[in-house]
């Protein structure tokens, strides 16, 4: 499903040049729980952005489902990205001005059509968020907000769920839910890469790949 060749990424400040990523490659096979762990600064961030065809390398290649991502033009490069993967973020990202379904229906094209809207009602349910449809992500709590991320990023049935740092800002209770929920995911035939520098995915992970100043270890 997913292959890293040789990736490199290089950021170029005023006064010097970091390398987050150096001569990275792996495979992650289709159907595969993956999680890429490492502490703060190693660079799995920049891993996950780069899988996920929202930061180009500096070098090397990545092939996802048989499609070089980054031989795309940006325009092809996000109309894949639309359809196969779903991202998950340790920040949520909710657009503030909406409510939590419309939050969960933002990937639709214009003009949404009523089995998807059903759709997103459906995922609402499943997540456990009914009742709080209307409500906007400033009135949800820190666990329906990841729940309502996760709702989005399920909506356009990817192939690919990315998650960075999912948990970071939930308890341990809510950071078991939603693991559960990317494990269900993954139990449905979907491919699901996590990275994060706590354990609470170990469980659930087929591989765990260390990741430590940009290198694989």
């Amino acid at each position: 499903m997913v292959s890293v060749d040789n990736v490199s990424k290089i950021y170029k400040t005023k006064f010097n040049e970091v390398k987050a990523l150096d001569d990275i490659s792996l495979k992650i096979e289709d159907g595969e729980f993956v999680v890429i762990r490492g502490s703060s600064g190693c660079g799995k961030t920049t891993l996950l952005l780069a899988i996920g065809g929202m930061l180009r390398p500096t070098d090397g290649r990545i092939i996802i489902d048989n499609s070089d991502i980054y031989d795309m033009s940006i325009r092809e490069r996000a109309i894949f990205r639309a359809k196969n993967i779903g991202f998950v973020f340790q920040m949520f990202h909710l657009v503030p001005y909406l409510s939590l379904i419309d939050n969960v229906l933002l990937p639709a094209k214009s003009g949404i059509a009523q089995s998807e809207k059903e759709y997103g009602v459906e995922l609402v349910k499943r997540l456990h968020l009914s009742g709080r449809e209307r409500h906007r992500p400033s009135e949800l709590s820190a666990g329906e907000k990841q729940r309502a991320a996760i709702a989005r990023a399920l909506f356009n049935h990817p192939k690919i769920i990315l998650a960075d740092e999912p948990t970071g800002n939930l308890d341990p209770d809510n950071a078991g839910e939603v693991i559960g929920y990317l494990s269900e995911f993954h139990r449905s035939g979907g491919t699901v890469i996590v990275v994060t520098h706590g354990t609470v995915a170990d469980q659930y992970a087929d591989r765990i790949i260390h990741l430590k100043e940009g290198r694989l270890s």
